[in-house]
């Protein structure tokens, strides 16, 4: 799953106008959330209309199908490839139909345990579509609501992951555009080559060039850092650190370390990257009198 360059460039329009970003992440969440949510009860549906009953039998038939992606089965079961691969090493489809398939009787006993220990407790989830309407049970419509609640989860942790590197490459050039960096002094690598322009699920390497000092720069979009954050910068020996938010610990640790540093959501934002520039002697010039005119520009270029 990525991020759509719209959203992209909204992200990007706010780090520098020093705003929060997040709400672009969040909405996209919903969005992607809320389809899911209709295509599972279509599918759930569907059954219906092929004169199927709406059994937990059935719904381990139709959801952990052996034949659907083992993505899609581990999330119907309750649990993601990722926390797979972490309790097995390993995330191949055999092993992530077995683990779901197990997950899943445990999950239903459990269920089965809770519903019949709160005897008062009345739950029907009913789903109509197409003039079809189909009830299910306490036991199946907490199946249902576990489901849905892992894929938001899902969504959750895979886009706020996906943004810090959907963003990190285009941020990066519109900085340098807005400034007029010439391109002979920024490059983008990755593992030594030259990155492609729809290569963001790979580990990106943004440099300023001067001379033949190469400055590897590094984005975070994080919240208030903790002190650890610079010793990430030390590992991955990044001379330039640009984040939305820093704290004081982390603005001397960097000072200490000759790490340049620009903090989007502060007093001047993005525009300490003039000193950065200088300080490197990166060539570049003052920035446009209309930088919302200018935006329009680089996003044609960098989104072509």
């Amino acid at each position: 799953m990525t991020l759509t360059e719209e959203v992209a460039k909204n992200i990007i329009k706010k780090l520098l106008k020093g705003d929060d970003y997040r709400i672009e992440i969040v909405t996209l969440i919903n969005a992607e959330f809320l389809q899911f949510a209709i295509d599972f009860f279509k599918n759930i549906v569907d059954a219906k209309l092929n004169n199927m009953d709406i059994t937990v039998d059935w719904y381990k038939r139709a959801f952990l199908n052996p034949d659907l992606p083992a993505k899609e089965i581990a999330i119907n079961s309750g649990l993601n490839k990722k926390t797979i691969h972490n309790m097995f090493n390993s995330s191949t489809k055999e092993i992530v139909i077995n683990a779901s398939n197990e997950h899943y009787d445990l999950l239903y006993e459990s269920i089965r345990n809770v519903v019949d220990n709160e005897h008062d407790l009345e739950l029907t989830l009913t789903i109509k579509f197409k003039g079809v309407s189909v009830d299910l049970n306490v036991s199946e419509s907490l199946i249902v609501v576990n489901t849905l609640a892992v894929k938001r989860a899902e969504l959750r942790g895979g886009l706020w992951s996906a943004a810090g590197k959907r963003v990190e490459k285009p941020l990066m050039q519109t900085l340098c555009k807005l400034y007029g960096v010439p391109e002979q002094n920024y490059a983008l690598r990755i593992k030594g080559k030259e990155i492609e322009d729809d290569d963001f699920n790979r580990e990106i390497y943004f440099y300023l060039v001067y001379g033949k000092n190469q400055y590897k720069c590094e984005v975070k979009l994080m919240g208030r850092a903790n002190p650890e954050s610079a010793d990430a910068v030390i590992a991955r020996d990044s001379k330039v650190f640009v984040a939305d938010k820093l704290s004081d610990t982390n603005k001397k640790q960097l000072n200490s370390l000759s790490v340049q540093w620009v903090e989007l959501r502060s007093n001047g934002g993005f525009e300490r990257f003039d000193t950065v520039l200088k300080n490197l002697k990166i060539p570049h010039t003052k920035l446009p009198a209309n930088i919302d005119n200018e935006l329009v520009v680089i996003f044609k270029e960098i989104f072509k």
